[in-house]
């Protein structure tokens, strides 16, 4: 198959062009037959090539452009809260990621995934492979992830439980179902950029509060429930996006205690859990999941390619958002769903998440000592996770630094892609297990140079 794209892609074989036979090809790269006609039937499957009954396999039209395969990320799109999103996923190959929100690949527990895979395989029925999935999700996963939960003292039965996309698909349902276009939304200055986003897509007026190391600041949270009268406010509690912290718990029972006085549910997004040792302070733990909905999935500690997230909430509230999700999606991924659950029942997920604890205070201890060296500070020293809230010297733009990088083929995270109010125009977020090469110190310190050159 690479064989006849590159010939294709090459202009070797233009449109209309004949193939080899099935025998002739076989014949010339030494394999047997069956698995030329399986090429022949995965290219035709693509589209790449046609099949002329009788006749023999032709190219088929049109081609792609020649640049196609030489497009990256667009240097002159403006930084907003998409942006980050945007050059993660487009950089050109061989990048270097040090803003980016993930795990290395080869952090990630492929041995696990594939022991799943074949559990999978060989337990599922054919009603499992192809049939939809109860509206839910499998009642196994559903159950599990109940005893997750009540490990972090949110006490909740798997029928409280609803299995989403993911987790961002997750926060999409609890927001058709919580708010209507003009509500008022806080959030955290900063936060999760795409939390920027989700909003607005759903025409929410958006209203921040400062975030210090322990959660939200006090007083203004108190201000903006009289200002704003908002809906709902949403957050991560376990470990923050983007500054690493960790919610206190007089933080959380103060918080708990205005959403009620103001009737305000909180919306605890928290995909990072598992990176944790020891679980920090949950709003959901102390509410009891009334007045907070508890929202997580898997993509960052398992696989962005299982395509898993769930909903914890009291159950009239996961009855109604059921039917959201039957509206606008009918049932999520039985597959997904089975293989999580087959992954996360099996003892290589826990020794995964060992190994990745061990290699994230390394990694955190390093790159904190590197930035150190060439005068960036992070703004606190995170217990757990991946993420680096780091100040840059005074009259260093971090946008400025992102478009240089962008340019030598390093996507940073700038910081008013998390702030609503462009409070940090000069704090850029690292991901400490994408920071390791000498290239990106490089680029720093030559950004840095040259802007204090030139003040």
């Amino acid at each position: 198959m690479d064989s006849i794209r590159q010939r294709i892609e090459r202009r070797l074989l233009t449109p209309g062009a004949k193939l080899p036979s099935v025998r002739a090809l076989a014949d010339s790269m030494g394999f047997s037959k069956s698995t030329v006609v399986e090429a022949y039937d995965r290219l035709v499957a693509e589209g790449a090539i046609r099949s002329r009954p009788g006749s023999g396999f032709f190219v088929a039209a049109p081609l792609a452009p020649l640049a196609l395969a030489e497009i990256g990320p667009a240097l002159d799109r403006a930084i907003d809260p998409l942006w980050m999103l945007r050059q993660s996923l487009t950089t050109r190959r061989g990048a270097l990621m040090p803003g980016c929100g993930w795990l290395p690949e080869s952090w990630m527990p492929l041995d696990t995934l594939r022991k799943a895979l074949r559990r999978y395989a060989r337990a599922t029925s054919e009603d499992g492979l192809v049939g939809y999935a109860a509206p839910g999700g499998p009642e196994p996963l559903r159950r599990l992830i109940a005893h997750r939960l009540a490990e972090q003292g949110v006490e909740a039965a798997p029928d409280q439980v609803l299995l989403t996309d993911s987790g961002t698909h997750a926060i999409d349902l609890v927001l058709r179902f919580l708010i209507e276009p003009g509500d008022a939304v806080l959030i955290d200055d900063p936060c999760y950029f795409n939390f920027h986003a989700l909003l607005r897509a759903h025409r929410a007026k958006l209203v921040s509060v400062p975030f210090t190391p322990n959660g939200p600041d006090l007083e203004a949270f108190s201000a903006a429930l009289v200002a704003h009268r908002p809906r709902l406010y949403i957050t991560n509690s376990g470990v923050h996006n983007p500054t690493g912290a960790a919610l206190s718990a007089p933080t959380a029972h103060r918080i708990l205690k205005l959403a009620e006085e103001h009737r305000l549910v909180i919306v605890e997004d928290d995909i990072f859990a598992d990176f944790e040792l020891e679980p920090s302070p949950r709003y959901a733990a102390f509410d009891g999941l009334d007045r907070v909905i508890r929202v997580g999935s898997f993509s960052k500690s398992l696989s962005s390619g299982v395509r898993c997230g769930y909903i914890a909430a009291r159950p009239d509230w996961v009855e109604a958002v059921t039917d959201l999700r039957i509206a606008t999606g009918m049932s999520g991924s039985a597959l997904s769903a089975q293989l999580l659950h087959a992954a996360l029942t099996d003892g290589g997920y826990r020794r995964h998440m060992d190994r990745v604890h061990a290699r994230l205070a390394k990694a955190r201890a390093d790159v904190t000592r590197r930035l150190r060296a060439i005068g960036i500070e992070p703004w606190i020293e995170p217990r757990a996770g991946l993420f680096l809230w780091c100040r840059l010297p005074d009259g260093v733009d971090a946008v400025a630094v992102a478009q240089r990088g962008v340019e030598e083929n390093i996507v940073f995270a700038p910081g008013n892609v998390f702030s609503l109010n462009q409070s940090a125009s000069n704090y850029l977020r690292f991901n400490a297990a994408m920071s390791d090469d000498p290239r990106i110190y490089r680029c720093l310190e030559q950004a840095i140079r040259e802007r204090m050159g030139s003040a």
